[in-house]
């Protein structure tokens, strides 16, 4: 992770950075309190969300991440993936809560 930047002023409240992940490597599961996009520079990712639904995408997408939907991201089995994050802050500054590790199971598409 390499922080680009971090929220500027009322108007502008989130920040970003560009985040690199090994092939297979994962998030842990998380929430987005405002919301946060990827846009995707290089490689093939995959997403996942609680209710055990796993997306591939590739170099030249964009996802959205919407606010409070408990979610993971990482890389593909066979392929790095490097993404701009833009992530929402709220006024106290909070833009993510961290929780538990996501099992291989979930990561393949199993809950």
């Amino acid at each position: 992770v390499q922080p680009l930047f971090g929220p500027k002023h009322p108007d502008a409240p989130f920040g970003a950075a560009y985040v690199t992940f090994d092939a297979g490597a994962r998030s842990f599961w998380h929430t987005h309190p405002a919301g946060q996009h990827l846009i995707v520079t290089n490689g093939v990712g995959r997403t996942g969300t609680v209710d055990g639904k796993v997306e591939e995408f590739n170099a030249g997408d964009a996802l959205w991440c919407p606010a409070g939907i408990k979610h993971w991201h990482g890389a593909s089995p066979t392929s790095s993936m490097t993404h701009i994050a833009l992530t929402g802050a709220l006024p106290d500054g909070k833009n993510v809560q961290w929780m538990e590790e996501v099992t291989d199971e979930q990561y393949n598409g199993g809950k």
